[in-house]
């Protein structure tokens, strides 16, 4: 095993940063010097044979002669998800959108040989007037500020010489020749707050493990991120797997701990691979292991899988995981940073957490508290998903309205829909309506308004989404991943379920919604833990922001939306109807009758089913659908 020195460190970033630098160069004119071929080789751009897209460039450049000319580099995600998989080219900083392995040929021939840039596979915002838009010019990438985003799509997470490229390992080096007491004023003087739900403040929870009386103490890092659409710890793990081992070394040395677990779900597997190759690195270079930099500091660290339990995101639950035993929560106090795991003071940050803090560190407490508002420092990351043509990975900073992430940076609605609500926060969060789009996105914001910041999943709605079965379907996902420690949480979220599922179909009654209210704030006020406290949250704000919607269902019977088939209502407009008898054929109940160019066919609303097999098979729009 190497010791890592400081001498070495700053030879191997001499080595790559200039490599790694052109990977960041907006250049028109033609060009004679060396290519970056970035391909993007993260989970979601995988799943669209992005592998095939890296081997064949690498065929390609190879039998094309021109491997002097060009780098083919896999990386990790570069953001823009919609258009995967992503290939950039640089210098020109050329961003090939959906590119197949039957694109690459042209792309070699074109691009690399001849210099001439293939327009048609460009990202459409990134070429216009037929001039190429440098990326951070562009509506999705130019109001985020990336931080624990920094080497996501520009570096190869399998080699750690890239890292280092980067200024990694600089900060760790950096606080092994400072006080512990500094580290942790540093991070308490940026502002750094959990990034995984409450948004506890990192720097205050470190001290208490730091002054916490133990022999032995351990710092874990929580990459288990359970909510639905979330995928931004994933994501930095697949595309920065270092920053988050230095960034726990650096927690380790500041508490006095000498061993850390990752926490990571087995249903991630390359950030899985990723994360051990990593380690294997780290460990040979002798930025893990023992005597670091030369110095009076152990580190060693293990990766834990998850098993896909929700519940596991808890922090105690986690450790109690960690543990070997199955996941549940722990009362508190004591809290972890006194006895955690194997009742030790313990330390647990999710991964975005650690990925902001060797940047704190190099840069300054005072260059994080800069950015973002008041009692939210920095930036966030958020997985935007949903209705939106923009769909990915976003960081963006601290206090952004929802305006400009939905219409700025996430394209607008799709097919133009008519913005309704985002849900933030996942199963723990809420829904913002319309009426709240401008409201500046932080910790203490999102809680007013009856959301949370949560892990940072953002779900965009348009008109088409019924909030009461939004609801449903959270509501369905939380009893579910309930561990059924504590009654509340365990009868509480199956009962919340009858009842939404009941006003879904039909059976609601007078009083459903002021039952509902009562019964949520029961739960939150008595489970155990996060997952009990929080899960009532997207009901609470449904019916604040959109009661009228729950009437409909419960006093009407109707579903505003039309997404609730036992509440529709099919009929067929006779001026419309070509009395074609298409419907009636394709009817699985009979539900339908008339006479073949006579009458006008009719609904019997006693038999229908609301299959809806009849709309489908209308090709006059003759059958409306409320």
């Amino acid at each position: 095993m190497a010791k890592m020195t400081i001498e070495r460190l700053n030879q191997i970033k001499e080595q790559f940063a200039k490599n790694i630098e052109q990977r960041k160069i907006h250049q028109e004119a033609s060009y004679n010097g060396k290519y970056q071929v970035l391909v993007c080789a993260s989970t979601g751009c995988i799943s669209n044979k992005s592998l095939l897209v890296l081997e064949r460039f690498s065929k390609k450049v190879k039998e094309a002669g021109i491997t002097n000319k060009v780098d083919v580099v896999q990386t990790g995600c570069h953001g823009l998800c919609e258009m995967g998989p992503v290939v950039i080219v640089y210098p020109e900083g050329a961003f090939y959108a959906k590119v197949t392995p039957e694109d690459v040929d042209k792309i070699v021939e074109s691009h690399l040989v001849n210099g001439q840039i293939v327009k048609e596979k460009l990202f459409w915002e990134s070429f216009q007037n037929d001039k190429l838009v440098p990326l951070n010019q562009t509506g999705f990438y130019k109001k985020q500020i990336r931080i624990a985003l920094k080497n996501s799509g520009l570096i190869n997470p399998e080699r750690i010489e890239e890292y280092i490229g980067t200024d990694g390992y600089q900060a760790l080096y950096k606080c092994l020749n400072m006080s512990r007491e500094d580290v942790i004023r540093i991070i308490k003087e940026s502002g750094l707050r959990g990034r995984g739900g409450g948004g506890f403040p990192t720097g205050t929870k470190w001290e208490l493990a730091y002054k916490a009386v133990g022999k032995k103490k351990y710092v874990c890092c929580n990459g288990d991120e359970g909510d639905p659409g979330a995928f931004m710890d994933r994501s930095i793990l697949e595309a920065d797997p270092h920053s988050i081992i230095e960034a726990m070394a650096i927690a380790a040395y500041a508490i006095g701990a000498d061993e850390g677990y990752i926490y990571v779900r087995a249903e991630y597997p390359v950030a899985v691979k990723r994360l051990e190759i990593a380690i294997k690195q780290a460990t040979k270079e002798g930025v893990l292991g023992r005597s670091i930099f030369g110095k009076d500091f152990n580190f060693k660290l293990t990766i834990r899988l998850g098993s896909g339990a929700f519940v596991c995101g808890e922090e105690t639950a986690l450790m109690t995981s960690v543990e070997g035993n199955r996941g549940e929560p722990r009362p508190r106090p004591p809290y972890p940073a006194n006895e955690g795991l194997y009742k030790c003071p313990t330390i647990l940050n999710n991964v975005e957490t650690y990925a902001n803090v060797p940047r704190i560190i190099l840069n300054g407490s005072k260059w994080f508290a800069s950015i973002g508002t008041e009692k939210s420092k920095g930036t966030k990351v958020f997985a935007l998903g949903g209705k939106i043509r923009n769909t990915g990975l976003i960081e963006v900073p601290m206090g952004i309205s929802l305006r400009e992430i939905i219409y700025e940076i996430g394209g607008g609605i799709l097919n133009d829909g008519k913005f309704k609500a985002a849900q933030t926060g996942g199963p723990s969060g809420g829904c913002i309506s319309n009426e709240l789009i401008d409201t500046p996105i932080d910790y203490d914001n999102l809680i007013a308004i009856g959301s949370m910041m949560g892990s940072g999943g953002l779900i965009v709605m348009d008109e088409s989404s019924c909030m009461v079965d939004i609801c449903k379907f959270y509501m369905e996902f939380c009893a579910d991943e309930s561990c059924g420690k504590c009654v509340p949480c365990r009868i509480g979220n199956k009962r919340l379920l009858e009842q939404l599922t009941d006003i879904t179909e039909g059976r609601g009654k007078q009083g459903d919604i002021e039952r509902l209210e009562a019964l949520c704030q029961h739960i939150k006020a008595t489970s155990l833990c996060g997952l009990g406290q929080t899960a009532p949250n997207p009901i609470l704000s449904t019916i604040r922001y959109f009661r009228k919607e729950y009437e409909a269902h419960v006093l009407e019977h109707r579903c505003p939306a039309g997404v609730c088939s036992k509440l529709l209502q099919y009929t067929i407009n006779p001026n419309i109807c070509k009395k074609c008898s298409l419907c009636a054929r394709v009817c699985p109940v009979k539900a339908i009758t008339g006479e073949v160019g006579k009458t006008p066919y009719v609904i019997d609303q006693s038999k229908c089913i609301k299959c809806g097999a009849c709309m489908g098979a209308c090709k006059f729009s003759a059958i409306e659908k409320k």
